[in-house]
C-alpha cells in the first residue's frame, strides 16, 4: 500500500494550497490587530501588609500585645495562603497573603474584611498605638517619572509649583495616580543669642515655653474659621 505524501499532494493541489495559505494569512492578521494589549496591564497582588507602630515598647511586648492578636484576628478571614509577622521594638508588620485560588474580583472584598477584623479589636490594643496603617497597593505601576529642578527657587515655591502639575496631571484622560516623592518636612529653626537673653534677663527655658506658645496661637488661628466681608 503507498503510504501518503504530503509533499506530492501540495504539489499536486497548488490551487488549495495557496488558498489555504492566504486564508490563513488574513485570520492571523486580523487576530494581530484585535490582539488585547496594555502598556501596563492590571496584575493584582494578592498581599496586604498590617503595619502598627508603638514607641517607647520593646520587641516583646510589640508581638505580645499587638503582632499576636492582629495575627490572630486576620486568621479569622480563612482566606490566606500565609500570615507572616515581624515584631521589632516599638514596630509591628504582618504579611496576609491570601489564597492563590482566589480571583481579582474577589480582593477587594477580602481587603475589606481584613481591615473589619483588625478595626474590631482597635480598641483592645494597649494605649499609645499609633495604627494599624494598611498598605495593599503593590499592583501600581508608574509609566513616567519626571523631576523637578529649579535653580534660584527656594524648596517653598518648588513644592507650589509641584502640588500645581500635580493637579493638572491628574486631569488628564487615562492618568490613574499621580504621586509626589522626595517631599521634606518643614521645620523652623530659631536660633537664640546667649549674650542677648542675659541682657534682657530671660533663659533659654523660658524662652523656649514662650516660642511654643506663640506658635501653638498661630496655628490656633489658623485653624480658626473666619468670616469673609463683602
Amino acid at each position: 500500500m503507498r503510504r501518503f505524501n504530503l509533499s506530492e499532494w501540495a504539489l499536486t493541489n497548488r490551487s488549495l494550497v495557496l488558498f489555504a495559505m492566504i486564508l490563513l494569512g488574513i485570520i492571523g492578521a486580523w487576530s494581530y490587530r484585535h490582539l488585547g494589549q496594555s502598556e501596563d496591564p492590571p496584575f493584582t497582588f494578592k498581599a496586604m501588609v498590617v503595619r502598627t507602630v508603638w514607641p517607647g515598647a520593646t520587641a516583646d511586648e510589640v508581638a505580645q500585645q499587638v503582632t499576636e492578636r492582629i495575627e490572630k484576628a486576620v486568621m479569622t478571614t480563612g482566606n490566606y495562603e500565609y500570615i507572616r509577622s515581624y515584631s521589632r521594638p516599638g514596630e509591628s508588620q504582618v504579611i496576609f497573603a491570601a489564597r492563590d485560588s482566589l480571583r481579582s474580583r474577589d480582593m477587594p472584598q477580602l481587603w475589606y474584611q481584613v481591615r473589619k477584623k483588625v478595626g474590631d479589636i482597635r480598641a483592645t490594643l494597649p494605649a499609645g498605638v499609633v495604627g494599624p496603617f494598611f498598605n495593599d497597593e503593590f499592583g501600581d505601576t508608574f509609566g513616567n517619572i519626571y523631576a523637578l529642578t529649579g535653580e534660584g527657587f527656594d524648596y517653598a515655591v518648588m513644592k507650589d509649583y509641584a502640588d500645581r502639575i500635580q493637579l493638572e496631571l491628574q486631569r488628564v484622560d487615562d492618568v490613574g495616580k499621580v504621586e509626589l516623592v522626595g517631599l521634606q518636612d518643614e521645620k523652623v529653626w530659631i536660633e537664640l543669642s546667649n549674650t542677648k537673653l542675659a541682657t534682657l534677663g530671660c533663659r533659654a527655658a523660658g524662652a523656649g515655653r514662650a516660642e511654643r506658645g506663640d506658635a501653638g496661637r498661630i496655628l490656633r488661628d489658623r485653624q480658626r474659621p473666619r468670616a469673609a466681608a463683602g
